[in-house]
């Protein structure tokens, strides 16, 4: 049978999805299992993970039966993954020794501020590209060495670290390669991006044998082939790569200065950086994009951490709205906010101004200030907090990208998007295939195994469904923009004077 088909398993923070995609890039079927969220303690988060493997594997039988397809037709598998959640378990049997502690955990927060403490912060972002903190895998192997008293058993090489794509490889593909790809070891805080190895000084000052992490493989890579057991076929297994990279893969993003934002709970932007390694100076990441035959490519991050979460702030907590997709129509009854504006820092401020003492604030309302004033404020704020990175990107880059492509929940939402389209002054391309992060994974696993012969086939996989176009005039976009950023500096001025 011809080899018609690719497959990405997504596995993400709470459910695990299996979707699958002709060669040409169209989908023609997925299933999903969500799993439990633990927290065991206050500002702790974990997953079983038993959870994470069982519901993958029949996410991915269940999306070949809702396909109806034979699994002899599927050309290669690529796995995409919730980035820096962190695992151990034991080299002989493959046993996991503890849950998986959840890029969200905030435990390890001790061991980041004594490392700030000693002077590595520099050192650390230099080399990593990342600011240092308890979100990234490096701190997270740390605590489960010191509290599981495990350091002994890695020197001898007896326990696996690993993110999600590198557990799920050694458990799903014959032969369990212990590996992972540039894109996921770029997220430890232990990989040295101007090198792309494992950092001997970075797991000196962590305590962290070399003898517990994978292989870092390219982004694009035959890891090996899928147990036989598991669809009845021997299939290989193609990519490994991160979500958000995978999202841009998937967006067609290949040229230096191509951005993406994924409009989900937070928004997650990156810009294509280029191959030459650069510190952001407008406080963003940089991170790995992909390696593709042994040549890296790099990626400036940026994160809004009151995306849609904002909405479900006025949906749960302010009760202004019912459902998120009511915001769109009570936004649309008002022509504008009124001069009101949210700054919904209510867990702080990430890029570019990194203060976590900010706390949301809400101003320029008047006595004929209503419900859909506020409701679209909220809607707008996402938009803003966007364009912020996007300008961000533009500077650390040299140029602005001439458009925004864009994923996620919230890029269904028409005003929204062409609000976003007017304060940037260039298109937002919405494409036609909004599962852009499984896409990316399945489109690197077909470059791995030759369904396609370079980038450019890839890209022929993506099309804009939806181009919103500005149609603000720049004067009344600057206008909008001082006052939104008159907004934040209060709300900066606020956490100035309430640490």
């Amino acid at each position: 049978m011809n080899k018609r088909y690719l497959v990405a398993l997504d596995q993400g923070t709470t459910s695990s999805r299996a979707v699958i995609f002709t060669t040409e890039g169209r989908m023609v079927g997925s299933a999903a299992q969500e799993f439990k969220q633990h927290y065991p303690n206050p500002g702790w988060v974990e997953h079983d993970p038993g959870d994470i493997l069982s519901t993958q594997i029949e996410s991915l039988r269940a999306a070949v039966r809702s396909a109806g397809i034979d699994p002899s037709e599927i050309a290669a598998i690529g796995i995409t993954n919730q980035r820096e959640t962190t695992l151990l378990w034991e080299r002989d049997t493959g046993k996991w020794l503890y849950n998986a502690i959840v890029w969200q955990c905030r435990r390890t927060a001790p061991i980041i501020e004594k490392l700030v403490a000693d002077g590595y912060g520099d050192m650390i972002r230099e080399k990593t590209g990342l600011v240092p903190d308890a979100y990234f895998a490096g701190s997270k192997i740390k605590w489960l060495l010191d509290e599981l008293n495990l350091r002994e058993r890695a020197k001898k090489g007896e326990i696996c670290f690993g993110t999600v794509d590198s557990f799920l490889a050694w458990h799903l593909v014959e032969g369990h390669p212990h590996v992972t790809d540039a894109t996921n070891a770029g997220r430890t805080m232990l990989f040295n991006l101007h090198t792309q190895e494992w950092d001997d000084e970075l797991l000196s000052i962590l305590d962290i044998p070399r003898e517990m992490l994978p292989e870092v493989v390219d982004t694009a890579h035959v890891v090996g082939m899928l147990r036989e057991d598991l669809l009845g076929e021997r299939i290989p297994v193609a990519a490994l790569v991160g979500d958000q990279h995978a999202a841009l893969f998937g967006q067609a993003c290949f040229h230096q200065g191509d951005v993406k934002n994924t409009y989900g709970t937070g928004c997650f932007m990156l810009m294509n950086a280029g191959q030459e390694f650069r510190l952001s100076k407008c406080g963003l990441l940089t991170t790995m994009a992909w390696r593709l035959n042994g040549v890296p490519t790099y990626a400036f991050e940026g994160s809004v951490f009151m995306g849609g979460a904002t909405i479900q702030w006025l949906r749960d907590e302010m009760h202004m709205i019912s459902t998120a997709a009511e915001s769109e129509p009570v936004a649309a009854s008002v022509p504008d906010t009124g001069g009101v504006y949210l700054v919904p820092a209510f867990t702080g401020l990430g890029a570019p101004y990194w203060n976590m003492y900010t706390r949301g604030t809400l101003v320029g309302m008047t006595r004929g200030t209503g419900r859909a004033h506020i409701v679209r404020a909220a809607l707008e704020s996402i938009a803003y907090q966007s364009r912020d990175l996007f300008s961000a990107m533009a500077q650390d880059c040299g140029k602005e990208s001439p458009a925004l492509r864009v994923d996620g929940g919230a890029s269904a939402n028409k005003l929204l998007m062409q609000f976003q389209a007017d304060l940037l002054g260039v298109p937002v391309q919405r494409p036609a295939v909004l599962e852009t992060t499984a896409l990316g994974a399945a489109l690197l696993a077909g470059l791995a195994v030759g369904i396609f012969k370079d980038l450019q086939e890839t890209a022929q996989g993506w099309h804009v469904a939806d181009s919103f176009t500005p149609l603000m005039p720049k004067e009344k976009r600057d206008e909008l923009l001082t006052g939104w950023h008159r907004a934040v500096d209060g709300a900066l001025h606020w956490a100035e004077t309430n640490k």
